[in-house]
């Protein structure tokens, strides 16, 4: 099953709805590819909404952290949202739930770049 990727803008910040899994292949390389858009576009507040991931692979969290690296090198910032049971469980086994910022909802996320730090 494909990765589908929807952007949509909220308050500013760019929000990628993917519906499917994040898997080595052309799963991986459509979600670097959408980013490396958004930065082309100049867009600097990014949220991912894994609400509809059903799976994450080795090679899914590795473009997960290439992702968050490159946003950081560029100067954006890299939210995940709607992050599911098994998705969790991957990040914790990898010990990367505390390397990104979660959030339980894409509004919250959104909500999170207009706090004041």
């Amino acid at each position: 099953m494909a990765l589908r990727i929807t952007d949509r803008e909220v308050n500013g910040v760019s929000v990628l709805d993917m519906d499917g899994r994040i898997v080595l292949g052309e799963e991986s390389n459509a979600l670097r590819e959408r980013f490396k858009a958004l930065m082309a576009a100049g867009k600097k507040k990014i949220v991912l909404n894994l609400a509809n991931v059903t799976y994450i692979d080795s090679a899914g969290l590795g473009t997960l952290v290439a992702t968050f690296n490159n946003a950081r090198a560029q100067s954006a910032t890299l939210k995940l949202a709607n992050v599911g049971s098994k998705s969790k469980e991957v990040l914790q086994l990898a010990r990367l739930m505390t390397f990104f910022d979660i959030f339980d909802s894409d509004s919250a996320a959104v909500a999170s770049f207009s706090a004041p730090a």
